[in-house]
């Protein structure tokens, strides 16, 4: 398969290059923009860029209006990194459209993984229908589950949820996040809705319900070999 571009847009060249080497090991092709500028004109020139990583301190032209030049016209993948961890910045991001949230600094192995689960998402590395984790085969063609090679009835919402949980394996997942991605909506607050879900899921999983974990005063992170 043809490599994916990913165009990486940071001020600083040992920010760009540390990503550029961890996502290259993974097959993407990197594309490189010092400022924000400069990322348009690549964004505009190339037409195949399939995400993009974004820094909001930049000079010339910062990550929110880059970010707001490119919504115009696309709705290609976009992360932003920033160093504040500002609940204003990451509201503000979400409103512009953004798909993903990440304060430095931030372990290169997990901004990989969240690239690759933004694209698995928007069907971009062509995956296939079939999902299998610690025993779990979800099959999204036809919308069943099997645990060890028993069919698990669940609900649409349940098996959205359980679906999520297994494209971002490993991943820290938050309530929000969760609410967004996975009732496609923006949710603050009352997280009753996603925990009643959580605990529904978990019962109906079995002994492979504790694959689940509760990450204390965030939210849930799916772990299995």
């Amino acid at each position: 398969m043809e490599q994916l571009k990913i165009l990486m847009v940071d001020d600083e060249a040992r920010m760009r290059k540390l990503v550029k080497d961890f996502l290259s090991k993974s097959g993407y092709e990197v594309i490189e923009a010092e400022d924000g500028s400069r990322a348009l004109d690549i964004f505009f020139e190339q037409k195949d860029i399939a995400l993009v990583i974004l820094d909001v301190m930049m000079p010339k032209m910062d990550g929110w209006e880059t970010c707001r030049e490119i919504r115009q016209y696309s709705q290609v993948p976009i992360i932003m990194l920033t160093a504040k961890s500002d609940e204003r910045d990451e509201l503000q991001g979400f409103q512009l459209g953004v798909d993903e949230y990440i304060s430095k600094p931030f372990s290169p192995k997990i901004l990989v993984a969240r690239v690759e689960a933004i694209l698995r998402r928007t069907n971009q590395l062509g995956t296939a229908e079939m999902l299998e984790a610690g025993g779990i085969v979800v099959d999204k063609a036809a919308h069943s589950v099997q645990i060890d090679g028993q069919n698990v009835d669940l609900s649409y919402k349940e098996f959205e949820l359980l679906t999520y949980f297994i494209e971002n394996k490993g991943i820290a997942l938050s309530r929000e996040k969760i609410l967004n991605n996975v009732w496609n909506y923006d949710y603050f607050g009352d997280a009753r809705t996603i925990d009643t879900h959580v605990k529904k899921l978990r019962s109906k999983m079995g002994a492979k319900g504790d694959l689940i974990k509760t990450i204390w005063g965030m939210g849930y992170k799916f772990e299995a070999e």
